[in-house]
């Protein structure tokens, strides 16, 4: 008989058994995977109709599993109608799991929606009825947040009215359960509705709110980057370039850690934009040829917006315009944002090459002006009279024989003292009419005629 003893068995070596629903979820995958997604439906179908059935810890696991894998099959199909009625056909066995847990499918299959092209009014509409069953159902959990995509999908759309009437209420509602996380979400998407419609005292109202929830929480990453990025961007919009740059680092920093690959280069392009409007050009070839540019300064957008900081550098109008024009779709039509700054350079460097032809003259035909500057004579015509109403240019168009007439900054200072004085002469002629009518009138005693003569002393004062 041997007395060797067994070999101890090694327990980290041996995989926990896979479970019945395990394995038919990875049989499903597999079948996906090899582009049968008809089957692969089916089976997944067959996974979750299970629930109701065995409504078990692992069950709930593999059927939450199977429905995501299920609307990735729907959208490799581009079957949008399906995917739509996916949410509602679920809703018997929804019931059956934790409302945080239902509340990720509903929101996970809408944003699936958004992956086939022209499925936005299937969003909405996919939205409304879940807001509807959730009223009926009592699921104030997860209505709060299908409005919040809602309120978010209507913002694309640009109803922006529609969109504020959402977020007004959902504001008086999460702040009364007193939900920071999603009150920072509600207050980022109504940063961007009034940015969009232009209001920026409103817009950096809400992101303060925004900010102050985020301190009282651990705020997620990607949300923190997106309040970077929206700041970055009304920094912009006050020309105040070089704390935009840093806000727009910050972001791009963030979203590169997170692997967000599309919102990196968004922040980096701004990046670029800080620069080239903080009258640096030269700091954007900088940036491109980094590590950050070379990992995403790929593209049409990066190459023009190179080619503007060159011709800005260089002051050429030309260069700038034909620009513009080449990379049209990239600069203006794909972000607003590029769209506003760059027509604002544009105008900025136009208005700079105009004050250098004229700067010789004190008169000089408008025409040949527009010659020399190479554009046609009606926005030449404008743009100087846009620049003496702003102030930019002291002069006068004397549109009858087509002349602009330049005055010296020096006689135009004396012609303003002139007129003030001449005011002020007036204001004291005034003055001593009224003193010397009141006077007649009262006499020179009694308490009327005092009465005249301070309220003639306070006007004069």
């Amino acid at each position: 008989m041997s007395n060797e003893s067994p070999e101890p068995m090694d327990l980290d070596s041996q995989e926990p058994e896979k479970s019945e629903m395990q394995l038919a979820y990875e049989e499903a995958k597999e079948v996906a995977a090899k582009g049968d997604n008809d089957k692969a439906i089916s089976m997944f179908e067959k996974i979750i109709a299970r629930l109701e059935s065995e409504p078990s810890t692992d069950t709930v696991k593999w059927a939450e599993n199977s429905i995501y894998a299920m609307a990735d099959c729907l959208v490799a199909k581009k079957d949008s109608s399906r995917l739509f009625g996916l949410q509602k056909e679920l809703r018997p066995v929804l019931t059956l799991m934790a409302k945080a847990k239902t509340a990720k499918i509903v929101r996970t299959l809408i944003d699936k929606l958004a992956e086939i092209d022209g499925a936005t009014d299937l969003q909405i509409k996919a939205c409304e009825e879940c807001i509807e069953w959730c009223r009926e159902s009592k699921r104030s959990f997860l209505r709060h947040r299908v409005e919040t995509r809602l309120a978010d999908l209507e913002l694309q759309i640009h109803q922006y009215n529609k969109a504020l009437e959402i977020l007004t209420g959902l504001v008086k509602e999460v702040k009364k359960i007193d939900d920071k996380l999603l009150l920072v979400e509600i207050y980022v998407i109504e940063t961007k509705v009034h940015f969009a419609l232009q209001n920026i005292p409103r817009a950096k109202a809400s992101l303060t709110a925004a900010k102050t929830n985020a301190n009282a929480i651990h705020c997620p990453p990607l949300m923190q980057a997106e309040m970077d990025l929206l700041s970055g961007v009304i920094s912009c919009r006050e020309n105040d370039y070089r704390t935009a740059y840093s806000y727009f680092y910050e972001a791009f920093e963030a979203f590169n850690l997170q692997h967000d690959k599309v919102r990196a280069e968004q922040a980096l392009k701004y990046m670029v934009l800080s620069r080239i409007m903080g009258d640096q050009p030269g700091e954007v070839f900088n940036i491109l040829k980094g590590k950050a540019g070379l990992k995403y300064g790929g593209g049409r957008c990066f190459e023009g917006l190179e080619k503007v900081a060159k011709a800005h550098e260089q002051r050429s109008l030309h260069d700038f315009e034909r620009t513009m024009q080449e990379y049209k779709k990239e600069l203006g039509d794909d972000d607003a944002v590029l769209k506003y700054h760059l027509t604002e350079l544009n105008e900025s460097v136009l208005e700079q090459n105009l004050l250098k032809i004229i700067e010789p003259f004190d008169r000089i035909e408008i025409e040949h002006v527009a010659k020399l500057i190479d554009l046609p004579l009606r926005r030449v015509q404008k743009k100087l009279s846009e620049m003496i109403l702003d102030e930019t240019l002291l002069g006068t168009l004397d549109q009858g024989i087509g002349v602009l007439v330049v005055y010296d900054e020096l006689e135009v200072g004396r012609g303003r003292l002139t007129v003030c004085s001449t005011i002020d002469a007036c204001s004291n002629v005034v003055d001593s009419l009224y003193t010397k009518t009141t006077t007649m009138l009262f006499g020179n005693g009694g308490p009327k005629a005092k009465e005249a003569e301070v309220a003639a002393k306070t006007k004069g004062a």
